[in-house]
């Protein structure tokens, strides 16, 4: 996957349990919705995580993460869950697009914000 840049017409949301702040925009025909826990210690990134996999209800609404390294935590957590693509930034941090997963999606427990790595 290429690194996905904020677009212009992203607007802040506001996310159930977020810690960082949250932005949606259009990219052609999906509707991402980008946070940054590049900055924070565990749990946050799960935490936010969490929160952000709850908004993905079809195939046209994406879940941006960046990361200052992959959060093996939560892809053990849900990776089966979600389609999952992955981009290293230039700065070396990491970005995971999260997908709806027809069938699997729904059957992740997102409640579970606990982190083990």
């Amino acid at each position: 996957m290429e690194v996905i840049k904020r677009g212009e017409d992203a607007q802040e949301i506001q996310v159930e349990g977020a810690t960082v702040p949250f932005y949606k925009y259009k990219l052609g025909e999906d509707t991402i919705i980008e946070f940054d826990t590049s900055r924070c210690g565990p749990p946050e990134p799960m935490v936010n995580a969490m929160a952000g996999l709850k908004l993905i209800k079809d195939e046209h609404t994406k879940l941006l993460m960046i990361n200052h390294k992959r959060p093996m935590g939560l892809l053990q957590k849900i990776g089966e869950n979600f389609e999952i693509e992955e981009a290293k930034m230039d700065d070396g941090r990491v970005q995971l697009l999260f997908s709806y997963k027809k069938g699997a999606s729904e059957k992740a427990n997102l409640n579970d914000a606990s982190c083990s790595g």
